[in-house]
Order: C-alpha cells, then structure tokens, then sequence
C-alpha cells in the first residue's frame, strides 16, 4: 500500500457526538474537520455507540475515519460490523464520501483495514458484503483476494453477495 490514507478509531463518545449531528464537537474530539456527509451517517454512529456501550471489546474494531496523510482531510469512514467472532471472522465496512469517490481511495482503506485484521492472532477469515449493483466494491474486494461465498438479503440494503478471505493470504493487489 502506498500510505495514502491513514484509518484512526473513534471512541464512543464521539460516535454519541457525530449521532447528535455535533461535528465540530467531535471533530474537536477526534482531531479533525468532519465533513458535512458525516451528518447523514447518525444511525451508524448510534448503531456502533450501542455496541461499544454493551461490548467494551469492539471499540478498536468498529468505527474509523479515514484521512487523507499529507492533509489530515477526512475522506471517509470505515471499520469492522464487530469485533472477530467465536470463529475468527471480521467484516469490513467503509464509506468515502461522494465527492472524492474514484481516486482510489476505497482501494486503500480496504487495505488498511485487512493488514489490520491480518495483524491480529483471533482473526482467521475476513467477511464483505456487497450490493450487486455496486461495480466499484465489488472490484475493490475481488482485487483484494476476496472470493463469492454467496449472497444474503438486508432488510435495509437489499440483496448483498457475500465474499470471504483468508486472514493469512497474503496482500497484494
């Protein structure tokens, strides 16, 4: 990876903050400038606050923001849906906001994101769920070694295809 983006996680208090709408609060928290866009992410912010609230062990996994290096611009978000099940499986999750989509960006956040995972001895398999219709997603994992497992329905993003990996194949796209 070529170190484009740097992912830093957010604690629950500033996932309470960016819930409320109060970006500059938790901007201020976490060190950086949220983007407007942050705003229309409340319910995954509630959503990961819950979870920390109820499950300590997943504040590391859950919610990162993604940045740009040389700036410290944030770019997007992403993190895992929990910390690594009974089995070792974690599932990525990531989000660059619209205007700077198509850089490459998702590329190396998803990156970032699997050297993470691969670092840790509980992690044996990683999850992604894609919408059918997402072309760029759905390159990004298959790029990154991910391979169909097959599909599941989401009550609120409809139909999903399922790919997996290995924590220990090696990361090269």
């Amino acid at each position: 990876m070529s170190g484009i983006v740097a992912l830093t996680v957010l604690d629950r208090e500033t996932l309470l903050e960016l819930a409320e709408g109060e970006l500059a609060a938790a901007g201020e928290r976490a060190g950086v400038v949220f983007p407007e866009f942050f705003r229309g992410e409340s319910w995954l912010w509630t959503l990961h606050s819950a979870r920390m609230h109820d499950y300590p062990a997943s504040v590391g996994w859950l919610s990162r923001v993604v940045t740009l290096r040389q700036t410290g611009e944030v770019v997007g978000h992403s993190g895992f849906h929990f910390n690594p099940d009974a089995s070792g499986m974690v599932e990525i999750g990531y989000t660059i906001v619209p205007e700077r989509r198509g850089r490459g960006l998702a590329r190396e956040t998803v990156g970032e994101l699997l050297s993470f995972a691969a670092a840790q001895p509980t992690v044996q398999l990683m999850r992604a769920s894609v919408s059918p219709d997402n072309a760029a997603s759905l390159a990004i994992v298959q790029g990154w070694g991910f391979v169909q497992v097959g599909e599941e329905w989401d009550p609120e993003d409809g139909l999903e295809l399922v790919f997996e990996r290995r924590a220990d194949a090696p990361l090269n796209l």
